[in-house]
């Protein structure tokens, strides 16, 4: 978790920077197809409007990147499941953004209400020698929006595993007008479209638990 595993900052600019806000779509845990065999439709509509998709790991699957690749240019942190994946440009352990005079962090998993001796500004420093505006991550499968010490903390969930219940989850967008940031959680079962449970999950599997795919 360190700037060398970044590689190198990378700067985002929209198509057209004169039009505000940036929308980025934010993305985790898909679990595919350890959990799930397809992105329910939902996603793409949740992201319709996205200049970039950040997915925060957990992916399984390159072509997962490739059809979100169909709606926006996408970026993605390695999660602790894809420790098997080919090698992807789009990939890395941590991708650090600058976007619109903002730093932002892309990781799979943090731990920022972790012990009084490791604090989050701390590690930042340590790792990368400078502090984030934003952080995105994944992981607990649990949707979070919060400022943590003037931190803007985004998880989106996961779409296919939220809360690791095999129901319609969640993704996130992150929308920056000048240098304000602001971040919700969008519920993919608001959606007005249907929802085929069986094209998405295997035979058998419950609202809680794994099915037994073969994937690990």
């Amino acid at each position: 978790m360190s700037l060398s595993d970044a590689e190198s900052i990378d700067t985002f600019e929209a198509a057209d920077p004169k039009i505000e806000p940036i929308r980025i779509g934010l993305i985790a845990d898909t679990h595919i197809p350890r959990d799930a065999k397809i992105l329910p439709p939902h996603v793409k509509e949740a992201f319709k409007d996205a200049d970039l998709i950040l997915h925060a790991g957990d992916i399984y699957l390159p072509r997962i990147l490739d059809e979100l690749e169909t709606i926006a240019p996408v970026l993605a942190a390695r999660g602790n499941g894809d420790l098997g994946f080919l090698q992807d440009h789009r990939l890395k352990d941590n991708h650090v953004l600058d976007i619109a005079g903002l730093n932002l962090w892309l990781t799979h998993a943090i731990n920022y209400l972790g012990a009084a001796e490791y604090p989050l500004d701390k590690v930042m420093e340590r790792e990368f020698g400078k502090r984030f505006d934003i952080i995105v991550f994944g992981d607990t499968h649990v949707a979070v929006v919060e400022k943590y010490n003037g931190i803007l903390l985004v998880n989106p969930g996961s779409p296919t595993l939220p809360n690791n219940r095999f129901e319609l989850g969640t993704v996130g967008l992150l929308e920056i007008t000048g240098n304000r940031p602001k971040a919700h959680i969008v519920q993919l079962s608001d959606f007005p479209l249907p929802f085929h449970r069986e094209l998405i999950y295997y035979e058998g599997a419950a609202h809680d638990g794994h099915p037994n795919t073969g994937y690990s």
